[in-house]
């Protein structure tokens, strides 16, 4: 037979779970046509002795809905053997939207996201007013990964009721407009909707994101709109304090499940050594609804962020710092910096339990005044003791000195390698929480796919190779109604990664680039070890670099 590609004499791991074995794979016209001991002719032949061949990896939790618009290889995503990403997480992003509401719906990302105004100002074209067009647009730009999209309740709530959604619930008139708006949406191909209830997902005006304005009955209708149509899932960030769901969160899963009788992924599940037994609590308390399809979403990577004290995303979820969104100048924040009430107000909220409480895992990572270079490395734990003062005031302090422009680093969560492994083998937590498009000024995790094969798999193995394939490929696209996608068969998309088994890895530093629309700044993480990408059959990724394919596509539910 003749085959478009042929990948020869390769380790073939095929997303089910099953054995790994040595196969050959037959690519025509973007699908597998055969997998087994095949032979034949084909315009390339791929030698992939040596190298792992397996399904390409699905990102479940991503937030490029506005870099599309300017990056259509979705990095760092597509260096790292992702093939398909699904955005709109949250409750949060750019569609639908009206021409006269852009402003707002980019101040919401700038806020829950962390992507600089500027950025999105310059780089989001706006080609598309409700949220089929939306995805229409998407699929002309001829994408390099494909995109898989959920309707964000945000600007599904603002496009009916305008600012009114930042302040209230839905009519009922309102809630049947948001409903049909939805339902058009999933019709259209989208794989669900999303929502948030984090006080720190503050949005235009530092008012709560519109989506946590959303009443019980709209929840209900919103969700009945998924049963109707018979597919569609739910993202919801639900975890008001990480990893910790109160009766009132459990409740409302529950309800959710019932109404919508579709698979609901519920946000975030990271191990706390502040509160060691949160997760196992969490997981004990949501059995009942996990066994009604709930399924826990968790990261694989111990979470290190930086925080830019000019947008301190990782403090946004103490009441004290609202504050500091409502007027983001620097002369208006470096006064709340000064404010006595405010550093009071900021040591009371430190009185719950909060993963960065502990001071001596924030670290000066950079400043900008030369007088304050020997501070780098050390942590606030430190310079407190130094100086005689509390955490906050060293915090603050250093900031003030530094005219803002410092920044730190922050550990703080699923750093117990112990914990982690109990939490990867539960087979009912989704893997993910990459963030891939968001908080790029501190953070990069969406590089997880190598790092857990590098990590999980081959230093520590806690994990097999097969296990992490089957959590990072099949298992996604069954959540979601991914059908043609996550496994390596005959008839399905022929999305493929090739990888060193003995080298692939992600980890040690983020790489800082200025490459976002304007010259921002942006924090990646390089792979290591990812041969081969194809996406629908063609070449995307190869020794170390993006070919300029453009094979990826919209996908629909």
């Amino acid at each position: 037979m003749a085959y478009d590609i042929l990948i020869k004499n390769g380790t073939v791991v095929d997303g089910t779970g099953a054995p790994a074995r040595q196969a050959s794979i037959g690519i025509s016209q973007g699908k597998i046509t055969e997998v087994g001991n095949i032979s034949g002719t084909a315009k390339r032949t791929i030698d992939a002795g040596g190298f792992v061949v397996s399904p390409g990896f699905i990102d479940p939790h991503t937030h490029y809905d506005a870099q599309i618009c300017w990056d259509g290889a979705t990095t760092p995503s597509s260096w790292h053997g992702v093939t398909s990403v699904v955005m709109g997480n949250c409750g949060v992003g750019i569609a639908p939207c009206r021409p006269e509401a852009r402003e707002i719906a980019m101040r919401d990302l700038v806020n829950v996201e962390a992507i600089p105004f500027e950025v999105l100002d310059a780089g989001i074209t706006w080609d598309w007013e409700t949220f089929p067009q939306y995805m229409d647009a998407a699929a002309r730009r001829k994408p390099s990964l494909n995109l898989a999209f959920l309707a964000p309740l945000t600007p599904f709530r603002h496009y009916v009721m305008g600012e009114a959604s930042m302040e209230r619930a839905a009519t009922e008139s309102e809630l049947s407009k948001i409903s049909s708006l939805i339902r058009e949406a999933v019709s259209a191909g989208a794989f669900g909707f999303s929502s948030t209830l984090l006080n720190q997902h503050m949005g235009y005006g530092a008012r709560p994101l519109a989506c946590r304005n959303a009443s019980r009955a709209e929840i209900k209708a919103y969700c009945n709109v998924l049963r109707d149509l018979g597919k569609g899932s739910i993202e919801y960030a639900m975890t008001r304090q990480i990893a910790v769901m109160e009766p009132p969160e459990l409740e409302l899963l529950d309800f959710m499940l019932d109404e919508s009788r579709r698979p609901i992924t519920f946000i975030a599940l990271f191990d706390r050594d502040d509160l060691p037994e949160a997760v196992r609590e969490t997981l004990r308390k949501a059995r009942p609804m996990i066994a009604k399809g709930a399924r826990p979403q968790t990261s694989p990577l111990p979470l290190t962020r930086e925080i830019n004290m000019r947008n301190p995303f990782s403090f946004a979820g103490f009441p004290a710092w609202k504050r500091v969104f409502v007027d983001k100048s620097k002369e208006a924040q470096a006064a709340v910096y000064k404010d006595v009430e405010f550093r009071n107000a900021f040591r009371n909220d430190l009185k719950r339990p909060a993963g960065f409480g502990n001071w001596a895992r924030i670290t000066v990572h950079e400043v900008k005044n030369p007088k304050l270079k020997h501070l780098e490395g050390k942590t606030v734990a430190e310079i407190a003791a130094e100086r005689g003062v509390d955490g906050v005031d060293a915090l603050l302090d250093v900031t003030l000195e530094d005219d803002l422009d410092n920044e730190f680093t922050m550990q703080s969560f699923n750093a117990r390698p112990d914990r982690m492994a109990e939490i990867l083998n539960d087979k009912t937590i989704l893997l993910g929480l990459g963030d891939g498009g968001a908080h790029l000024d501190m953070l990069c995790d969406s590089g997880y796919p190598t790092y857990v094969l590098g990590t999980w798999v081959r230093e520590k193995k806690v994990l097999t190779l097969e296990e992490a394939v089957r959590r990072m490929t099949s298992d996604p696209a069954d959540f979601f109604g991914i059908r043609d996608r996550g496994r390596l068969a005959p008839g399905l998309a022929a999305d493929i990664a090739i990888f060193s088994e003995k080298e692939v890895s992600s980890g040690g530093r983020p790489e800082r680039l200025y490459d976002l629309p304007g010259g921002a700044k942006r924090m990646v993480m390089r792979s290591k070890g990812i041969e081969m990408t194809l996406v629908n059959g063609e070449v995307t990724w190869e020794k170390g670099a993006l070919t300029g394919a453009a094979a990826g596509k919209v996908l629909r539910s």
